[in-house]
């Protein structure tokens, strides 16, 4: 099972995540979050990050040619979309760039999750509805997805041993490794050792 820590933004965040070793961090570049960074800012802090880990850029309705770039340019390893984007959008990116496209569902019925098992992204995150509200949704709908998927929604060390035990590909969190708005790593350390924990 992979683990994602989303909305890192400083060295210190840096630092953190190369002592947890998650398999994956996340980098918002939606200049309308309040975690958004700029690609000089993840150019920076990658050089330091250790190599193993792999580097998200998370998009909402962003230009193509733009993500293409990042992607194509090193900047980011892996796209992940939160907004409408549709298959064709996700074809073109996948088609300029052979990268791995991960696309978010907010989950609120049956419906929302047959549109996540449509998906022709490679990996599908279940989110509460809207993404970062620190939320859980209710899980007794994820009884019902047929494919791989990544959870995240109001994630922390006090349920992510539950969450293990539902067999998610992966877990997300990022709200819950926080501490007055800041990446916490007491809160990152204790969130693996949850994720040991459930398994």
């Amino acid at each position: 099972m992979i683990v994602k820590f989303c909305g890192i933004r400083r060295s210190e965040d840096i630092k953190a995540v190369n002592e947890v070793k998650p398999d994956l961090i996340g980098f918002v570049l939606d200049r309308t979050r309040r975690r958004y960074v700029s690609p000089d800012t993840v150019s920076g802090l990658r050089k330091d990050l250790d190599p193993k880990i792999r580097v998200v850029g998370v998009f909402v309705d962003e230009e193509i040619s733009y993500v293409v770039k990042l992607l194509n340019d090193g900047i980011i390893d892996i796209a992940q979309l939160h907004g409408n984007e549709s298959d064709d959008y996700m074809k073109e990116v996948r088609e300029k760039t052979g990268a791995l496209i991960i696309k978010a569902f907010g989950i609120r019925s049956d419906e929302d999750i047959k549109r996540a098992e449509a998906s022709c992204a490679d990996l599908v995150i279940v989110d509460s509805p809207g993404g970062g509200t620190g939320e859980p949704f209710n899980w007794e709908l994820l009884s019902k997805i047929k494919r791989p998927y990544i959870l995240a929604g109001g994630l922390d060390a006090d349920n992510i041993s539950d969450a293990v035990k539902i067999a998610p590909y992966g877990v997300d969190v990022s709200s819950g490794i926080e501490t007055d708005g800041y990446k916490d790593i007491t809160k990152m350390k204790a969130f693996m050792a949850g994720v040991k924990k459930g398994r």
